[in-house]
């Protein structure tokens, strides 16, 4: 505690004149003086000359604790603040004997001292701040900012108090009510540096909390604001950009981005999320230029490759998409997604009859989904195939053509069988045909549902006297693309008063759809959703299935299912550019967002169509 937080509860009024018969309190003001003009060895024989006056005399005791605390020396300042408390136990003592209590770490004495204090004079805001300052020395800060709280409740303009809470709340990642401090800070004191600067750090990190809530729109003005207290911040530029993305304002994001990129050209962030903006907004050919400069920043990047090949393939350009996948599985460095294999990778080139193939999923359920399809047609090259898949597609996959055994990721590596050559699933394609017209389309290529399981879906469902909808509205929502394919459950509601029977095939939904989903009237059975073969036969009992782009959409089409998909205005790459119809799944047809990217123009358009398909559905036989 320095000189100012260790003042003597008198004041001094003049000097002493010499010869005089001097007084102890006289003295104890002379000592005060001297003390605060930094002349402690005056200030000691000030304090001596009343003790021997009047060796209980309170203030010469304190006095003395006070020089002492100055000079480090703990132990003795203790004693003498103590003697001095038990003359006369003023508040101001109290605080003194509590600082060098913690200053030797004897936190819970302090503490008491400091309480015992207030009880003395608890309408005093400056002893409430010295009770925070010991409780974040004690180690508990969340009682340290009610304290401080107190204090400003007694004096609103308590600068000290209101920086301290600050800067705790900020630790404890209270962002908002921390900003709230440091704007009062602000008020009471500006242009503090040290405090702006905080402030500043405490709005950029609720900006990016909220961002990470995805609470874009809040997360978006946060930003402005943080951007308003450092303009030069490329990391906020990025983040507000980030946010407009989210909410697919991707034109809007834009000038954010080019300014981090301006003042940080190197911001790999910000070059990512303006190649992104420039994919949704079709302009193809500028966002492969960010890709390409981006890859002069990072050399030999996989994941720029496959942007870049989804491009092309998004656009029909398959030969190109599928050279540049070939290039990435024969560089040295392999996506993250793979592990490394001792053996060689197989990419189509080697014959494999008589040799035994290990497929690993490397990417997402419907991925795996998708890519399934070639696994019969590298049986049929005379390769035993092993599967490695995630365990909700196991059971599933199992029983696809050509595959000898099915294992999990997570299996143990003793219980594989030796292999010879090994593909990620995702680089099937590669070894056959690569034109547009030469993709393998026959469905179902999955093996049909038990048909125990089928029953079993059949008696939950009960009678089938009106069409059968299964509805997936939402997919993974760490997906990097969610915000533009998953479709609140509120804006389905148009839809759902048509006389059909919906049932859901969104397992786990978000939190925000449910209150909506338990008044939609949607008959919800996916507690017995435990893998994907129970979505299967659940999906072989339903007249069709209407679905956001996500798993569910790659299972029915695989089952040869009547299959609706909802997609944004620029897709992935596998449903290509503005047609109706999928040439991986005969079956499936194709809703999209046109450029103003607004779902229900897409749900008016489904429930058009619906309504035709209700029309002419007749009630189906019991099985």
């Amino acid at each position: 505690m320095n000189r100012r937080e260790c003042r003597p509860a008198v004041q001094l009024t003049g000097e002493v004149s010499a010869g005089a018969a001097i007084a102890p309190a006289a003295l104890c003001e002379a000592g005060v003086g001297h003390m605060l003009a930094g002349r402690n060895l005056d200030a000691q024989l000030c304090a001596e000359q009343a003790l021997a006056a009047d060796p209980n005399h309170a203030d010469a005791l304190h006095l003395m604790g006070l020089l002492l605390l100055d000079a480090k020396q703990y132990d003795h300042a203790v004693d003498w603040f103590s003697r001095a408390i038990r003359r006369d136990p003023k508040p101001l003592y109290l605080t003194n004997l509590g600082t060098a209590l913690l200053a030797q770490s004897r936190f819970e004495e302090a503490l008491q001292v400091f309480d015992k204090a207030l009880q003395l004079k608890s309408d005093d805001a400056e002893l409430w701040t010295n009770l925070g300052r010991a409780l974040v020395e004690a180690g508990r800060p969340a009682d340290a900012i009610l304290t401080f709280q107190q204090a400003l409740r007694l004096d609103p303009q308590h600068w000290d108090a209101a920086r301290r809470s600050a800067l705790l709340l900020l630790d404890l990642e209270r962002y908002e009510e921390a900003i709230n401090h440091f704007e009062l800070c602000e008020g009471l004191r500006p242009n503090q540096a040290p405090v702006r600067q905080a402030h500043t750090v405490a709005v950029q990190k609720l900006a990016v909390s909220l961002n990470d809530l995805r609470r874009f729109e809040e997360a978006v003005v946060v930003g402005r604001r943080a951007y308003a207290l450092d303009p030069a911040n490329a990391d906020i530029c990025n983040l507000i950009g980030s946010c407009l993305q989210s909410l697919c304002r991707d034109e809007e994001s834009l000038p954010w981005l080019e300014k981090a990129i301006e003042l940080q050209p190197s911001h790999l962030g910000a070059l990512y999320n303006k190649a992104r903006a420039f994919r949704q907004l079709r302009r193809f050919n500028e966002a492969v230029a960010v890709y390409f400069r981006m890859g002069q920043l990072i050399p030999d990047s996989y994941l720029i490759d496959r942007h870049i090949e989804h491009i092309h393939l998004l656009t029909g350009n398959f030969e190109a998409g599928w050279a540049r996948r070939e290039a990435q599985w024969k560089a040295a460095v392999l996506p993250v997604y793979c592990p490394r294999f001792d053996q060689p990778i197989w990419l189509g080139e080697e014959p494999i009859e008589g040799k035994t193939l290990l497929i690993y999923a490397d990417e997402g359920l419907g991925d795996t989904i998708h890519f399934a399809r070639y696994v019969p047609m590298v049986a049929a090259r005379g390769a035993r195939v092993i599967l490695v898949v995630d365990a909700p597609l196991q059971s599933l996959l199992s029983a696809l053509p050509g595959v000898s055994l099915c294992l999990l990721k997570s299996s143990p590596k003793s219980t594989c069988p030796a292999f010879d050559m090994y593909s990620p699933i995702c680089g099937l394609p590669l070894a056959f045909p690569r034109s547009l017209d030469a993709i393998p389309s026959g469905t179902p290529y999955l093996p049909p549902p038990e048909q125990s399981r089928v029953q079993t879906w059949e008696d939950r469902l009960g009678s089938h006297d009106k069409l059968r909808v299964g509805l997936a509205w939402s997919g993974n929502p760490a997906h990097d693309n969610d915000h533009n394919r998953s479709i609140p459950l509120q804006m389905f509601s148009d839809l759902l008063d048509a006389d059909a029977t919906f049932v859901s095939l969104k397992k786990d939904p978000n939190p925000t759809d449910k209150p909506a989903l338990q008044k939609s009237g949607i008959v919800d059975l996916t507690a017995h959703l435990t893998d994907f073969a129970e979505t299967a036969a659940l999906v072989s009992c339903l007249d069709l299935v209407i679905t956001v782009d996500t798993s569910v959409a790659h299972l029915a089409g695989a089952l040869a299912q009547p299959t609706w998909i909802l997609l944004p205005h620029t897709p992935d790459y596998r449903w290509l550019l503005d047609r109706d119809d999928s040439p991986w799944y005969p079956t499936a047809k194709l809703f999209r967002q046109d450029k103003r990217r607004d779902y229900g123009i897409v749900l008016q358009r489904v429930r058009d169509e619906l309504e035709a398909r209700i029309a002419a559905f007749s009630p189906a036989a019991p099985r």
